[in-house]
């Protein structure tokens, strides 16, 4: 019938099918991995260009599982955690790790989800920064993740912020200023790209440096998340008292200010 929507749908033989209902799940036919349609870690993927020549959909998870595709460990923890014990393997410690960082990151942009462009520019939100200063010093830390990560992974020892900025408080000072001109547009896509980045190094990792108790695993903490819901919880505050905007909130400690880690 002329002007019927209709969708391509993979089937459990894997070969696809016209469909007049939607999926309800999406997939990744090169990864043979399957999730919701709203999965963040998809969305990031879809973001940069390189995920949709190889998406699928699926009319239901039964169908997914019977074409040979795992469930997302993102956005379906519970089903991939069904999925390795049906295979005798219990989650490993880099899936854990992925899972609590992307709860974390996602909980951070939930924080300012909603927001107009001149609310994410306002000031005021901790200190003089707006939710667009928070964006870029989140994503400051993440870089400076990706830059010592590899150290600490050598045995090397990164170099003190008091040494060579003067202190945390000034590091961030500095390259609040040197973010200063950069655009909404800007600072999402610096926001996107880097964080993909950390997510490629930590897939790369050897199982045995991404435990709790290994210098990668606290340097790893200190500047991803454990540091999201620091701003996360002052940008929701900052919401909460508005209106009225003149009280401010005293900048968070550790990677916003304070010291820097050993």
């Amino acid at each position: 019938m002329l002007g019927t929507k209709v969708y391509a749908l993979l089937g459990s033989d894997r070969r696809p099918y016209d469909s007049l209902t939607r999926g309800a799940l999406g997939g990744h036919r090169r990864s043979r991995l399957y999730g919701r349609l709203d999965c963040a870690a998809a969305l990031r993927a879809i973001a940069r260009g390189g995920y949709v020549k190889h998406r699928v959909f699926f009319a239901n998870e039964e169908i997914a599982v019977a074409a040979g595709f795992r469930p997302c460990a993102v956005c379906l923890p519970e089903s991939y955690a069904q999925w390795k014990m049906a295979r005798g393997r219990s989650m490993d410690t880099r899936q854990r790790l992925l899972i609590r960082l992307d709860k974390a990151w996602c909980g951070f942009k939930e924080s300012y989800a909603g927001l107009s462009d001149a609310d994410l520019l306002e000031p005021g939100v901790t200190g003089a920064w707006s939710v667009r200063d928070i964006i870029a010093h989140v994503t400051t830390w993440e870089e400076e993740a990706l830059k010592h990560l590899p150290l600490v992974l050598m045995g090397k020892r990164p170099p003190r912020y008091s040494v060579t900025h003067g202190g945390i408080d000034a590091f961030n000072a500095k390259t609040t200023e040197q973010k200063k001109n950069l655009s909404l547009l800007e600072v999402f896509r610096d926001q996107e790209a880097v964080h993909h980045r950390l997510t490629e190094l930590i897939e790369g990792v050897a199982e045995d440096q991404l435990g709790g108790d290994s210098r990668f695993r606290h340097r790893l903490r200190l500047d991803t998340y454990g540091h999201y819901p620091k701003h996360a919880d002052a940008i929701k505050k900052w919401r909460e008292r508005r209106p009225p905007t003149d009280a401010t909130s005293p900048a968070t400690r550790s990677r916003s200010t304070g010291t820097a880690p050993p």
